[in-house]
């Protein structure tokens, strides 16, 4: 696709708005879910099936397996109202996977409908679902984990860090404008900007302000740092969610769910996603990990953007997950709604820790 073809995300990650338009499920859905529930829909036969719920999926957690079907809804960054949308993504998610989380996402399947009117997964029939099926992990060795327990070790992030230089060093550099990458970032800064702003959310205007107004200054005053990224091709297509509960340290280095649905997502400088999963590190209580994550990657890419850059990048990471954080709110019925606006206060403060310099 050429430079000029390329055009930002017009949204990026907030929670379901749920309404008539946007939720779309099949007449036997709620059977579909039942069926995924039962433990005796599996082979071999669990001892019991855990579900999840999340913004974009349910999960069911079925021995050593688990299995992702999509849920059919519309949010502004994609649309899984269709049966066909929803099998696009259970087989995009499979492949883009593999990179970072080989032998992990295993494939994936439909549910059909048989001739004898029963569900059945995979086999003859009437497709009426599709799942992602994977391996199941073991969540106690997810960096998150590891980070409450006090549990990482410096050769846990050397081995990190050497998996995700490995992956960065074989990304192509992405051909993109300078103005496609200016209007990127204006835009994401004022999607956090009119969400963290929102009287709806009544947070305080001293935790907004400083932050959202360093990340515009920033924007206008060094358009020459992003242009020095770009020129020397330090955009690559990465991972694009790149969070603690991703990455899986033991035995060896697996980083999960990669960005799927929407590639201009995940077109970012590598350091921009190891800022961002050093700050989602210090919001668990390690904040010694970030400033060690940019040294090893900078060792091993030979690489290392300017720290006011590297600030920019921390900042903008933490306003995003603190928007992230308190768009919940807007769910019709927002599960442990006391959360979200302290830990959006704890995004608010690590950000004001972060503040790039502008002059």
């Amino acid at each position: 696709m050429a430079a000029e073809e390329r055009h930002p995300p017009s949204y990026e990650g907030i929670a379901i708005r749920r309404a008539t338009t946007d939720y779309a499920p099949a007449d036997d859905y709620d059977e579909i879910l039942a069926f995924l529930s039962n433990r005796e829909t599996y082979e071999p036969t669990p001892e019991m099936v855990e579900v999840l719920e999340t913004h974009m999926s349910m999960v069911f957690l079925a021995g050593e397996r688990v299995y992702k079907l999509k849920r059919p809804i519309k949010l502004g960054f994609l649309d899984f109202r269709t049966l066909e949308a929803r099998r696009k993504s259970c087989e995009s998610e499979v492949a883009i996977n593999q990179a970072l989380a080989s032998g992990i996402y295993l494939h994936s399947i439909p549910v059909v409908r048989t001739a004898g009117g029963g569900l059945a997964l995979d086999g003859a029939g009437d497709t009426r679902e599709w799942l992602v099926v994977m391996q199941r992990l073991d969540n106690n060795l997810a960096l998150d984990r590891l980070v409450e327990e006090g549990a990482v070790t410096s050769g846990d992030l050397d081995r990190l860090c050497d998996r995700l230089a490995d992956f960065y060093r074989g990304q192509p550099p992405l051909d993109l404008s300078l103005d496609w990458m200016m209007e990127h970032w204006r835009e994401r800064v004022e999607l956090d900007a009119a969400s963290l702003t929102d009287p709806l959310f009544a947070l305080p205007a001293e935790l907004v302000e400083p932050p959202i107004t360093a990340l515009r200054r920033f924007v206008e005053r060094n358009a020459e740092l992003f242009e020095a990224r770009l020129t020397a091709g330090r955009i690559v297509d990465g991972h694009g969610d790149l969070k603690p509960e991703h990455v899986y340290l033991r035995p060896k280095v697996l980083l999960i769910d990669r960005l799927e649905f929407d590639e201009r997502l995940r077109w970012c400088d590598p350091f921009d996603e190891i800022c961002f999963l050093g700050i989602e590190c210090s919001r668990l209580g390690a904040p010694d990990f970030l400033p060690y994550l940019v040294d090893q990657l900078a060792d091993r890419l030979d690489d290392r953007p300017p720290e006011t850059l590297l600030r920019f990048y921390s900042c903008y990471r933490a306003c995003l997950r603190a928007r992230l954080s308190i768009e919940h709110l807007r769910d019709e019925a927002p599960q442990t709604p006391e959360k979200w606006p302290r830990q959006t206060r704890a995004y608010l403060r690590l950000a004001a820790e972060a503040l790039p310099l502008t002059d």
